[in-house]
């Protein structure tokens, strides 16, 4: 996909009918719902950018222009794409900051593939903004506090979900999201994609994670 097609997927309702939370967003209530729509909307607009096959520097440009909307939108001089954003920040609290942490998290990808993280990497805290700023502003309405740790703890399981659901996909992109430390304890000390996925041990690196335990390292035997 080039940047100019991903640029071009601006239709609410029909962008979040590919998703997996459709149906939930649907029977919100409509200020709610429609509000979801725009935020799934602009997150996978933003991250078709960044999966796009375009140069790296028009990837890069091209998430710049959205921090510059999203700046202008929270300016009270919304450009024509976040005109219906205004409605929704309004009512429902929506923050600037989570809608810029979204950009930040996507655009990791963009100036060099990832290849095993570092476990404290923000590739684990992407999608917390992301759930935090479409689940507790325009969704759950929890209390501030509340929102914000379910969304974190939310936002880790379902990007943990995603990585490891997307191991062949990514990997065929020369990308590996597994963490470098799960990998060194599994014994796997390459960190390029084929070979990791191709190792018998890889079993070891994906059962911690998908038990829950995979962002908590054991304690060094001495």
């Amino acid at each position: 996909m080039s940047v100019e097609t991903a640029a071009a997927n601006a239709n609410y309702g029909t962008t979040a009918a590919g998703s997996s939370f459709y149906a939930a967003m649907r029977i919100l209530p409509r200020a709610q719902r429609e509000a979801m729509f725009q935020i799934y909307s602009f997150c996978r607009q933003v991250d078709d950018i960044a999966d796009s096959d375009g140069p790296r520097p028009e990837r890069l440009a091209a998430l710049q222009q959205w921090r510059d909307d999203i700046d202008a939108l929270y300016r009270g001089n919304p450009p024509p794409r976040l005109n219906d954003y205004v409605t929704s920040v309004k009512t429902f609290g929506l923050r600037r900051e989570d809608f810029l942490a979204i950009v930040d998290g996507m655009e990791m990808d963009v100036p060099q593939d990832i290849r095993a993280p570092d476990m404290p990497h923000s590739t684990f805290i992407a999608t917390a903004w992301l759930a935090r700023s479409d689940g507790c502003r325009a969704g759950l309405r929890a209390a501030e506090d509340d929102g914000i740790l379910l969304a974190h703890h939310l936002g880790r399981a379902l990007q943990l979900t995603n990585i490891l659901r997307d191991i062949d996909e990514d990997a065929a992109l020369g990308r590996l999201y597994l963490p470098r430390e799960r990998l060194l304890l599994a014994g796997i000390t390459d960190d390029d994609p084929q070979k990791v996925i191709a190792d018998r041990a890889l079993p070891k690196v994906c059962a911690p994670l998908a038990n829950g335990r995979g962002c908590i390292l054991p304690k060094p035997t001495k």
